[in-house]
């Protein structure tokens, strides 16, 4: 019993140690996770900048009630996916699996073009399906892949 008692405060210490140390791998990045973009009842992404790191994936969740696309301009991505071109129709989703680190910038063809400098502009009375007010920003967006931090 007497050398239980000398060895209980080294027991502890090292228990506390280990529960200190799952703590902090717990709160390390979770390989996998999925990152959601919506688009709400209005044309745009939500949020437009997502910071992800290598091996999580992005879910866009159209609730709008238009048809969207989800285009990657290949002049800015880095990080993969370039040439994408996908529908993203009403209550429809697409993901998509980061695995190396860069950018994906991206925009909606419906509600956007690129310009001779490649950056997403509104198509206004001159592109694009909104011919009746659609002058404002953009539909568009910005995905960073960080690296692994595992």
């Amino acid at each position: 019993m007497r050398s239980v008692r000398r060895f209980l405060p080294v027991l502890l210490v090292t228990i506390g140690l280990v529960a200190i140390g799952g703590i902090s791998a717990g709160a390390a990045h979770a390989k996998g996770r999925v990152r959601l973009v919506t688009v709400p009842a209005e044309d745009r992404f939500a949020p437009f900048g997502v910071t992800i790191h290598a091996g999580d994936s992005v879910k866009w969740v159209n609730k709008d009630e238009d048809d969207h696309t989800v285009v990657s301009d290949d002049a800015f991505t880095t990080g993969g996916y370039r040439g994408v071109n996908r529908l993203l129709p009403t209550d429809g989703s697409i993901v998509l699996r980061f695995d190396h680190p860069g950018t994906f910038v991206y925009y909606c063809r419906f509600h956007a073009y690129l310009d001779s400098f490649n950056q997403p502009v509104a198509p206004g009375p001159e592109g694009g399906i909104e011919t009746n007010g659609n002058f404002g920003t953009p539909m568009s967006g910005v995905i960073t892949v960080l690296p692994d931090d595992n």
